[in-house]
């Protein structure tokens, strides 16, 4: 009977510990700030990591998510893409998009992502803020990079969307294809992200903290 007793109590107490874990899990991811319904995800990704971000993000607060192409794609070659960019930046020129957001008022908080290229906005981001009126919307600006950090890429969303909130962006080392390596949002460095990401978007009250 002695025995028995201790044994119920062991599995009492094994569930409570169960019960607390989960719930401190729970706690931890909090809860989105926003309503899901009014949060776009836009981003342009060539090696699919700035994509595994706004997944990440997605997941997290909810919301839509659009990837940005464009009626001309840019070239399968690394070096080619990385001539045509940097004349496209010299010029000013603005790629046309083949994406369309219908009914882009509905929402209140668009998140804008974009890998860094030649430490500047890509030109396809800066396509979208200018065909676009965000006008009294909260924009949010996320980048994966190659190493050298984000560059000028927030300053220029912030500029170009003088009429916007835009809040702290979010930035984190991504592919480097001029070496090789592609997509690495995947393992121990998927969860490092997701970590960072709920750090983040908490720090911008977008996510809280219970």
């Amino acid at each position: 009977m002695a025995i028995l007793l201790r044994r119920l109590v062991a599995c009492s107490l094994l569930l409570m510990g169960c019960t607390s874990f989960q719930t401190e899990d729970t706690a931890a991811s909090g809860a989105p700030a926003v309503e899901p319904g009014k949060v776009l995800i836009v981003y342009l990704s060539r090696t699919s990591n700035t994509k595994a971000v706004a997944g990440i993000i997605q997941r997290t607060v909810g919301g839509k998510v659009v990837a940005l192409e464009l009626e001309k794609p840019y070239p399968a070659n690394y070096q080619a893409t990385v001539q045509q960019v940097s004349d496209e930046n010299e010029k000013g020129y603005l790629p046309p998009l083949r994406t369309s957001v219908e009914n882009i008022r509905q929402y209140d908080v668009i998140f804008v992502g974009f890998p860094t290229w030649g430490m500047q906005l890509p030109p396809p981001l800066k396509s979208f803020l200018k065909q676009y009126d965000l006008s009294g919307k909260t924009i949010v600006p996320f980048s994966t990079h190659a190493g050298y950090g984000v560059g000028s890429g927030f300053e220029t969303v912030k500029a170009m969307a003088p009429r916007s909130t835009v809040l702290e962006g979010f930035s984190t080392k991504g592919g480097v294809e001029r070496d090789g390596v592609l997509f690495v949002m995947a393992g121990n460095k998927e969860k490092q992200v997701q970590n960072e990401v709920q750090a983040w978007l908490k720090r911008i009250k977008l996510l809280s903290s219970k």
